[in-house]
């Protein structure tokens, strides 16, 4: 076969095939061999009619089909090999000329592009610092005194925002009740934000005994199709109000906290102090980390293959899969929760999900011009931590990850070349 290599626009190289007579000819031979297996022809048992009759059969488009499969099949790895091609997505074929003499095709691949390193050392990039405010302490303390307050019958007056109010409701849209907007008993916080914006606001006021009709317009983006942007009423009563009654802000409500090593009032304002700290610290890093993926970025322009955003989409999603795992949640449940499709997430994600690709190439190049090299002391010990994680023993997570040692490698020389990047900020 002869080829002539192309490179096109958006990362994709184009490779013209023309395959010689012999080989088309040899592809056509095994193509009617394989054809006349199945072929039944009275007289003869099947698979042993002579190859002119299962020819006349089978038909010559048939034949050219299945020749074509062949000695695509055949060549494809070679197509690629014997042009550098490396696909980081699934290539296609398309037939330019198909007769009995002549096949040529013409396959396209998307590639990773060839990155031309910018300014990676050096950047001016500012990193926060972390300051805890006595207001911030004084907000968790009142956090954990919510946490332990009392809830108790008021027996006078109405409903204040901070109750809770225990009612009885069902919602009616153009008068007729809907599936799902009736309960009785049902104790809402006022102010939690939990129901329909402006639900309830209007409980608020309203006496023990007290029935009540309320005016809502459910949100654009709600769960249900059917009640979503529509208006609807609710017939409310209240049987019961309760009132928070907080507990002080003292060494009593420390232990109750029942935090291990805290007994007192000035050990939890520690504590938290310290929780702070450690929340505004991990901001701060993964703040000047993301300055610093974009700054990388935007001195290293380069164009990649929807191939691979796509893919980077996918391991994004799985991620997003994981992590609802990990809460009891699936991925259609959140669907429903957030009323958003497979479609809007993959929209919402792409541009990170660009980012993301270009980021590792980069580092990827970066790696290479700095002769970061992994040593394999470092990928056992990156293997010791898997292990140890898991509480498995090392030789067996070695085992298991046997194959997988050049991605790990690769994996910890990014890393390297992130902490180099880091190393050189301004």
């Amino acid at each position: 076969m002869e080829t002539v290599c192309n490179k096109l626009e958006k990362c994709m190289m184009e490779v013209k095939v023309t395959f010689t007579t012999e080989e088309w000819k040899n592809a056509q031979e095994k193509a009617l061999e394989k054809l006349a297996k199945n072929v039944k022809i009275d007289g003869f048992r099947q698979g042993k009619a002579p190859m002119k009759m299962v020819k006349s059969r089978v038909g010559k488009a048939a034949i050219l089909e299945e020749a074509t499969d062949v000695v695509l099949k055949k060549s494809y790895a070679a197509i690629l090999l014997d042009n550098n091609i490396q696909p980081v997505g699934q290539p296609q074929v398309q037939i330019d000329e198909l007769t009995e003499d002549v096949l040529k095709v013409t396959v396209t691949a998307p590639v990773a592009p060839e990155v031309t390193l910018g300014q990676y050392k050096g950047l001016e990039v500012k990193k926060g610092t972390v300051k805890v405010t006595k207001k911030e302490i004084e907000a968790e303390l009142a956090n954990y005194q919510n946490q332990f307050a009392e809830l108790v019958i008021k027996e006078e007056g109405t409903v204040e925002n901070g109750d809770t109010a225990v009612i009885d409701f069902e919602g009616f849209k153009d008068g007729v009740a809907f599936e799902g907007g009736k309960a009785e008993n049902h104790s809402l916080e006022i102010g939690s934000g939990s129901f329909i914006p402006g639900f309830e606001e209007q409980v608020v006021g309203m006496k023990v005994g007290e029935e009540k009709e309320i005016h809502v317009t459910f949100p654009e983006e709600y769960q249900s199709a059917e009640l979503a942007g529509q208006e609807a009423v609710f017939k409310v009563k209240v049987h019961e109000i309760k009132t928070k009654v907080l507990p002080d802000i003292d060494d009593e409500l420390a232990k109750d906290v029942n935090i291990d090593g805290i007994e007192t009032l000035a050990d939890l304002e520690t504590y938290t102090k310290e929780q702070i700290k450690n929340k505004k610290q991990t901001e701060v890093e993964s703040k000047f980390s993301d300055d610093i993926f974009n700054a990388v970025i935007e001195n290293t322009p380069l164009e990649v293959p929807e191939a691979m955003i796509e893919t980077e989409t996918q391991t994004m999603l799985r991620e997003v899969e994981q992590n609802l795992s990990q809460q009891g949640l699936n991925m259609e449940l959140f669907q429903q929760l957030t009323g958003k499709t497979m479609e809007d997430m993959k929209a919402e994600m792409s541009e990170q999900a660009e980012k993301r690709v270009k980021f590792n190439l980069i580092l990827a190049e970066i790696a290479k011009a700095e002769n970061i090299e992994i040593s394999d002391e470092e990928v056992d010990d990156e293997i010791k931590e898997i292990a140890t994680y898991y509480g498995r023993e090392f030789d067996e997570v070695k085992t298991i990850f046997e194959a997988q040692m050049g991605q790990i490698k690769s994996d910890l020389a990014t890393r390297k070349a992130v902490q180099l990047i880091k190393d050189n900020v301004k």
